[in-house]
């Protein structure tokens, strides 16, 4: 594929899931396959690097041969503090961040997040679903990692306050709404599991 600046890629898989009785929704099986398998699957041919963000089962996540980076702190503080541990440890300019626990994610809307960033020259490339953002799908400049770190150190959690003290613009995907249905609930999961 043919890629503009070299990319690193982060998967979202470092929280509580609370709603899921606390499982691990990346290891959870769709259709007999670990959750986070979907999101490696769409990422990887387009990332030169890919950390998988988990805060516990670290052992079951390092079998699909990633490296796996947890948060700073042990309080489960975000999907922001995933960004920020793998802006830490990232070799290039721009980060791609997407969710663990949204199966029906593809390389060619990840690609398009890339491309519109790079294309307007924007700090953050978020994806829209022609009503709302889905904030946990961004392309990032990777030196946004101070302003990121400040931010967390004030005790904000809130993604989109973080995006409007930077030139961010909204990538429209609606086209392909599908990519956005993450999995929260077991019975989402046998819902979404029988239909597929």
């Amino acid at each position: 594929m043919n890629k503009q600046a070299k990319v690193s890629g982060v998967i979202l898989a470092g929280g509580l899931a609370r709603r899921m009785q606390q499982q691990d929704k990346g290891l959870v099986l769709f259709n007999d396959k670990a959750m986070i398998e979907y999101a490696i699957q769409a990422m990887a041919p387009i990332v030169d690097e890919l950390f998988v963000n988990a805060n516990r089962n670290i052992i079951e996540y390092q079998k699909f041969s990633y490296s796996v980076i947890s948060d700073e702190n042990s309080d489960f503080a975000g999907p922001l503090a995933g960004v920020y541990a793998a802006l830490k440890v990232c070799q290039h300019t721009v980060l791609l961040v997407a969710p663990c626990d949204s199966p029906f994610i593809n390389t060619e809307s990840l690609q398009c997040l890339i491309e519109q960033r790079e294309n307007q020259n924007a700090d953050i490339a978020v994806a829209f679903d022609g009503e709302r953002i889905h904030p946990v799908f961004m392309a990032i400049k990777a030196s946004l990692k101070d302003s990121l770190q400040a931010y967390l150190a004030s005790g904000e959690r809130k993604i989109d306050r973080w995006f409007e003290q930077h030139h961010w613009i909204k990538v429209d995907l609606s086209e392909n709404p599908d990519i956005f249905l993450n999995i929260n609930t077991l019975e989402q999961l046998a819902e979404l599991d029988t239909k597929s």
